[in-house]
């Protein structure tokens, strides 16, 4: 795949989304997208995430954090589009 068609987003996710397996469910989602990168919590009470791929999918997976897994309440997703490296293998829990 060229790096042309692939994007790289940067997520910040706020609201109750530690302690709600926010993380896993990420990372579950973006294996089942063909997603790379990584999620992890942040100390303000936030996650934070990478997600690289295919356009369309990179989209698909910042839609879906708009809501997140059943038991986290997302009150806002931040999120900057950057050129994708393409230097990103797996995704993990950071």
């Amino acid at each position: 795949m060229q790096n042309s068609d692939l994007q790289r987003a940067h997520v910040r996710v706020s609201g109750q989304v530690q302690g709600v397996f926010f993380r896993d469910s990420t990372r579950q989602k973006a294996e089942e997208l063909g997603l790379a990168g990584w999620v992890r919590n942040v100390p303000e009470g936030q996650v934070e995430a990478l997600f690289e791929g295919p356009s369309e999918k990179v989209e698909e997976m910042v839609r879906w954090c708009e809501e997140g897994p059943q038991r986290a309440s997302v009150e806002n997703v931040d999120t900057d589009f950057e050129s994708a490296g393409g230097d990103l293998e797996g995704f993990e829990v950071r």
